[in-house]
């Protein structure tokens, strides 16, 4: 029977992806590991294998295509033994002529629960096939309603194709189910308990209502608490004269930054606390642990640290002395973690990613250097995997390489804090009541105030502080 591929959910967030390139042709043969499609996400190009082997039968999606709908059809592959010309567009096989009598329609397979998981990535996203005995009769267009699946009280419900394909078969809503998947994503098993249990019947009202058509959107309501809308496109060009400016349309990572940012700032109460932290000693105790570095093969070092290495393992470390606000808001509740999960912001042309070092407090300031080097090459390259930039507690943002001396930085959906870094420079201060000239960098912490009150958050930026200004308690 013909295989499905569906455009994949590379991560639990993601609702749309650009076809960028096919890596096969229709009529090439197809092996399982064979690298299909790369699909474009907001923050990088992924590639997209195979799991089944047949031959590559009909293309629908062609490359290029942009914003295709996660679960969107966007190919066919014909099974062995199934011949590809007989495939059409939705899948199902050409009636049979000359009076050739129709096989009997097998019924289909109940899902194997072990599918599910096989078909995982680990960010959380789905390979997307389906195998089908009769497809629909044709592609569905880019945006098409998906079926089957329920929207939750807090929101859309993520579940893999196969887990919406039999929640719809067996009338259970998808709303009541929890998921066992990655990041709680709903997976085939987790329908299958729940229909067990009997406890998750989707009502038929409910039912009925999602198989009927999508109304049209309503308009848009004003906002709320006489909050100010956002001016329109015609509005904003209507200031400026037509030759004054050039149209940039925006790209799925500036979309992406545009919308998370902006609910941040909505969303999450933010309070700033700005330090000055001296480096005098730390930068004495980089030059030593940079001269003694061993040789690589080739004569290089093995490493060389950077301050902004320091500031990472010294935020990891303050973040387990004050475990308090080694914490993100989870709606209902406070997550609280054992071990720090440090993002770092890395610049790239038209936005930024933000790969997170796991285990920042345990790791040595040279497997963080090495770390931070082959994130930041492969985020300029975009290729960094969803897994290696989601999650993370709080993030490091260090302009200090630009000039730049204090700024405030917005916090990163679902993290509690970002601490904004600045340059290091002299200045004079007093000691022991005489003027000195030292060497400061001023660092701002910017903080979820549903997560850290301020004396939380003041005792977090103390610790990194202690710990920047003498270093060698990163070094035991």
């Amino acid at each position: 029977m013909p295989i499905n591929v569906l455009m994949p959910a590379l991560s639990p967030t993601m609702e749309k992806g650009n076809l960028a390139k096919w890596l096969k042709k229709e009529g090439d043969a197809i092996k399982s590991g064979d690298v299909l499609a790369e699909i474009e996400t907001d923050k990088a190009t992924m590639e997209v294998e195979a799991i089944d082997e047949g031959v590559l039968a009909k293309i629908l999606v062609p490359e290029g295509t942009a914003d295709v709908p996660v679960n969107d059809l966007i190919a066919i592959i014909a099974a062995e033994g199934e011949d590809p010309s007989s495939v059409q567009a939705g899948g199902a096989p050409k009636a049979a002529s000359n009076g050739e009598a129709k096989a009997e329609s097998k019924p289909e397979p109940k899902a194997d629960a072990s599918a599910a998981g096989q078909n995982t990535t680990p960010g959380g996203g789905h390979m997307s096939y389906e195998r089908v005995n009769a497809a629909p009769e044709g592609a569905q267009p880019s945006g098409a309603p998906q079926g089957g699946a329920q929207a939750g009280p807090g929101g859309r419900v993520f579940a893999s194709p196969l887990a919406r394909r039999i929640a719809k078969q067996e009338g259970v809503d998808l709303g009541a189910v929890q998921g066992s998947g990655p990041h709680g994503r709903i997976i085939a098993r987790d329908v299958q308990a729940a229909k067990a249990s009997g406890t998750t019947k989707a009502p038929a009202a409910a039912q009925a209502a999602a198989e009927a058509p999508k109304a049209a959107p309503a308009p848009k309501a004003a906002p709320a608490g006489g909050a100010p809308a956002g001016l329109t496109t015609d509005q904003v060009k209507g200031f400026f004269a037509k030759d004054a400016y050039e149209e940039v349309p925006l790209d799925g990572m500036r979309k992406t930054i545009a919308k998370r940012l902006t609910e941040a700032m909505q969303v999450a109460p933010h309070f700033y606390l700005t330090v000055d932290c001296e480096l005098d000693a730390l930068m004495k105790l980089r030059e030593t642990l940079n001269g003694s570095a061993g040789k690589d093969k080739d004569g290089k070092p093995a490493f060389k640290l950077s301050v902004n290495d320091f500031v990472i393992k010294a935020m990891g470390l303050a973040l387990t002395r004050v475990p308090a606000a080694n914490a993100v808001w989870a709606e209902d509740r406070i997550l609280r973690f054992k071990h720090a999960e440090v993002g770092v912001a890395v610049a790239i042309d038209g936005g930024l990613f933000t790969p997170v070092i796991r285990r920042a407090d345990e790791k040595t300031l040279s497997t963080i250097s090495n770390e931070m080097k082959d994130f930041a090459a492969r985020a300029r390259a975009k290729k960094l995997k969803p897994e290696e930039y989601q999650g993370g507690v709080t993030s490091v943002s260090n302009l200090g390489m630009f000039g730049i001396k204090h700024f405030t930085a917005v916090i990163n959906p679902p993290q509690s804090s970002i601490l904004a870094v600045g340059a290091g420079e002299k200045r004079v201060v007093v000691k022991d009541g005489a003027p000195a000239v030292v060497q400061v960098m001023t660092c701002t912490l910017s903080c979820d105030h549903r997560v850290l009150d301020g004396a939380l958050g003041a005792e977090l930026v103390s610790a990194f502080k202690g710990l920047i200004e003498n270093p060698m308690g990163m070094l035991v």
